[in-house]
C-alpha cells in the first residue's frame, strides 16, 4: 500500500521546491482517473472528499474507496477529508481511514478557530496522520467574498495549532471557472517569511497555469487544490460520451469514455506542479 499522510508528500515538496496536486474527487470514475494520472506521472497525489462529495457517498465508503486505490499504484496517495467543518467530521474520517483531515474553522473567530483546530490537530496527530488549517477566508466565485490572510495572525495559528499544512486566502476563490485571477505575491511573502509549515491553495482552478507553476518552485505553497478545472473536464467528456449514440443507456459503458479524458486532464495538473523525476 502506497497510502501515506499529507506531510509524508508536503515535507518533501517543501524542501526540494515543488508542489503537489490535491484533486477534488466526486465519484470513483474521477478518482481511479487521477491515481492513474499520478501513477502515469511518477508523482504523489492527494485525493480529496470535499462536502459535496461527502453528502453522495459516506465517509466509510469514500475511505475505503482511497485505500483501495493507494493499493493499486506505486506513488504516494493521501487520502484527504477536504473542509471538515466540525471536529466530529474529523474525528470520523480517522475512525475510517482517512490518511490526513482538513479542519476549516476560518469562518469562526480567530481564538475559535485556533482552538478547535488544535484539538482536531492533537486528535490527528495522535492516530499516526496529518491535519490541514485554515486562516483567513478563501471564498467563492459568484458567492461569499474572500477575506485575505493577515500574516501575522496566520504566524499564531501555525505555532498555537501545530498544523502540517495551513490553507491561505491570497486572491484565490473557490469554483473559479475561468483562470483570470492571480495571486497575491506580496501577501504570499509575507506570510511564509513568518512561518515554516508549507502553504495551501484552495480554488486552484482559477489560478493561471504558469503562475501555479512560478509559485510550486519559488514559494512555500506546496498543494494546490483543484476541482472545477477537472469538474468541467469531466463534464465535457460525458456530454461527448452521451452524445455520441443516444440509443445507449448503459451507464457503466458511458462513463468508461470519461476515464481517458480525466486522466490527460489531471497529468497535466500535477505535471505543471513540477514534482520530482
Amino acid at each position: 500500500m502506497t497510502l501515506v499522510t499529507l506531510a509524508k508528500v508536503l515535507q518533501p515538496a517543501l524542501k526540494h521546491n515543488y508542489a503537489v496536486a490535491g484533486l477534488v474527487c466526486l465519484g470513483w470514475e474521477d478518482m481511479r482517473a487521477y491515481a492513474h494520472a499520478a501513477q502515469a506521472e511518477g508523482a504523489p497525489v492527494i485525493l480529496q472528499a470535499g462536502p459535496s462529495c461527502r453528502e453522495h457517498t459516506p465517509l466509510p465508503v469514500l475511505a475505503a474507496m482511497f485505500r483501495n486505490l493507494a493499493d493499486s499504484v506505486d506513488v504516494p496517495v493521501v487520502a484527504h477529508l477536504d473542509h471538515g467543518y466540525t471536529p466530529e467530521e474529523c474525528r470520523i474520517a480517522i475512525e475510517v481511514g482517512f490518511s490526513s483531515v482538513m479542519f476549516d474553522g476560518s469562518k469562526l473567530p480567530l481564538q475559535q478557530n485556533i482552538d478547535e483546530t488544535a484539538a482536531v490537530c492533537e486528535m490527528a496527530h495522535d492516530a499516526g496522520i496529518s491535519c490541514e488549517g485554515e486562516i483567513g477566508f478563501v471564498g467563492y466565485s459568484g458567492g461569499a467574498a474572500s477575506v485575505g490572510t493577515d500574516p501575522e495572525e496566520a504566524a499564531r495559528f501555525v505555532t498555537e495549532t501545530g498544523v502540517d499544512a495551513v490553507a491561505i486566502s491570497v486572491g484565490n476563490a473557490h469554483l473559479q471557472e475561468n483562470k483570470e485571477g492571480g495571486l497575491d505575491e506580496a501577501r504570499i511573502r509575507q506570510i511564509e517569511a513568518m512561518t515554516e509549515v508549507p502553504l495551501v491553495i484552495h480554488g486552484g482552478s482559477g489560478v493561471p497555469i504558469a503562475q501555479r507553476t512560478a509559485f510550486a518552485h519559488t514559494s512555500h505553497i506546496c498543494k494546490f487544490n483543484i476541482g472545477t478545472e477537472l469538474r468541467m473536464a469531466f463534464g465535457a467528456a460525458l456530454r461527448q460520451a452521451v452524445s455520441a449514440d443516444p440509443d445507449r443507456f448503459d451507464r457503466v459503458q458511458i462513463l468508461k469514455e470519461t476515464h481517458d479524458p480525466m486522466v490527460g486532464a489531471a497529468r497535466q495538473v500535477i505535471r505543471a506542479l513540477g514534482p520530482p523525476d
